[in-house]
């Protein structure tokens, strides 16, 4: 049998480029290998919108738009909406009970959260806890494999340790994840920050051409090359990275990245140029996306995610029963 696999994403705005190199590609290759649960994170996205989760629901459906646009699979694949299986929350507050306070607060990922985004306020009890909800999410499908970049090791290593108190109180009930570690490209957003939809500097998945275009031109470069003259340096731009990473992808317009390299070495193409020969890319690149996301409607949607949801419930309600007798907190 192939083995399990939970991940998921939160929606929060639309899918972004970032999305799509760090994960979704990703998740179109493991279906074919493992048995994949693919969750639009909703509870997790409420942690950091509360303010405003207006907007969330709409999210939902663009959301698992994008990801049918890119090549996740229905029928090979369980989609679901985590908020619509309430034992997400049952086996969240299980796992909250045996949670050490302290494992939470020296969660590196929460912290460097806390210090990097001002936008909101995320001194909140639901955001320090988050990693136990993150736990349950896996734990309720016996998920043995996690798909994770470098920077996520450690919340997986706080699941294990939720995994080895529940059974050492318990029994052996809940499985060990291990972690499927990918290779994320190093992709910054348009101005050079780290890519997030709180800063506006990403290219999604479903903007026009001429939004990419637009983004593109407005782009970081090189910031030692201020005339066209100097001779730049690839590797410390941006617009460079963006070519190493999707140029590969794209069967028209070529690029023979060698040649751009050295034109920019040696000053015989300015930014602008090389701008719109990258807009010119991606326009092309997010060309077959959008012909995609035009063969789905709502409705297709909305029974892709009732079939999701009826499948992933009958796991994770075996699950919460298996938990519940372990822990002798059943009804006779």
């Amino acid at each position: 049998m192939k083995k399990r696999i939970l991940s998921g994403m939160r929606p929060t705005g639309p899918l972004h480029l970032g999305h799509l190199a760090g994960a979704l590609e990703n998740w179109v290759k493991l279906q074919d290998e493992y048995e994949c649960f693919f969750m639009v994170a909703d509870w997790h996205a409420l942690m950091s919108e509360y303010e405003d989760p207006s907007k969330i629901s709409y999210y939902i459906y663009e959301m698992v738009l994008d990801w049918l646009s890119c090549g996740i699979d229905f029928n090979k694949s369980t989609i679901f909406v985590q908020s619509d299986i309430p034992e997400h929350l049952e086996l969240d507050m299980i796992l909250s009970a045996l949670t050490p306070l302290g494992w939470l607060e020296r969660c590196p990922t929460y912290k460097e959260q806390m210090r990097e985004d001002k936008t909101r306020d995320l001194s909140t009890y639901a955001f320090l806890g988050y990693p136990v909800l993150q736990a349950a999410d896996i734990l309720l499908y016996k998920a043995e494999r996690v798909p994770v970049g470098e920077d996520q090791k450690a919340h997986l290593e706080l699941t294990r340790e939720i995994v080895r108190r529940f059974n050492n109180l318990y029994g052996e009930t809940l499985v060990e994840p291990k972690e499927i570690l990918t290779n994320t490209p190093r992709l910054l957003g348009l101005d050079g920050r780290k890519m997030s939809k709180s800063f506006n500097n990403y290219i999604a998945l479903s903007d026009s051409p001429e939004a990419v275009r637009k983004k593109v031109s407005g782009m970081f470069t090189d910031p030692n090359r201020i005339k066209l003259s100097d001779k730049g340096h690839p590797d410390k731009c941006n617009v460079h990275s963006y070519y190493s990473i999707f140029a590969p992808r794209v069967n028209e317009p070529k690029v023979d990245l060698g040649k751009l390299e050295g034109d920019c070495k040696q000053a015989r193409i300015g930014c602008t140029e090389c701008k719109t020969k990258l807009a010119d890319m991606l326009v092309k690149f997010l060309s077959k996306i959008s012909e995609n996301r035009e063969k789905f409607e709502v409705q297709n949607i909305k029974d892709i995610l009732s079939k999701g949801t009826e499948k992933a419930r009958k796991v994770s309600g075996q699950t919460l029963l298996e938990v519940r007798q372990a822990m002798k907190f059943i009804l006779n």
